[in-house]
C-alpha cells in the first residue's frame, strides 16, 4: 500500500461532488482535513487513482495525485489528524 496526496480544483460552481468523495473514501484508508486535499492509502498506482478520480469530476476540473515520500510537516491540523499523518505517510 502507498499513500497518495490528492489535491484538486473543482471549477464548476454548484456542482455536487459526493460521488468523488465516496470514491476517495472507498480506498483502504484516507485523511481529509483540508478543503481540497486528501491523503489516500491504496494499492493503486498514481495514474490508476487519477483515472478513478476522473470518473467523478468535470472536464474543466483539475487534479494532482502525488505519492508520498513518507516525510511531511504541517501546522494547524488537529492532533488526531497529525497522528493519522504520522502513522500513514
Amino acid at each position: 500500500m502507498a499513500s497518495f496526496i490528492v489535491s484538486y480544483d473543482l471549477n464548476a460552481p454548484g456542482q455536487q461532488y459526493s460521488e468523488l468523495f465516496e470514491y476517495l473514501k472507498s480506498h483502504n484508508n484516507w485523511w481529509h482535513h483540508l478543503d481540497s486535499t486528501w491523503v489516500v492509502v491504496t494499492s493503486l498506482a498514481a495514474s490508476e487513482l487519477r483515472d478513478g478520480i476522473l470518473n467523478h469530476i468535470d472536464s474543466n476540473d483539475q487534479v494532482l495525485v502525488v505519492q508520498s515520500a513518507g516525510v511531511g510537516a504541517w501546522y494547524g491540523i488537529p492532533e488526531s489528524g497529525g497522528k493519522w499523518l504520522k502513522d500513514n505517510l
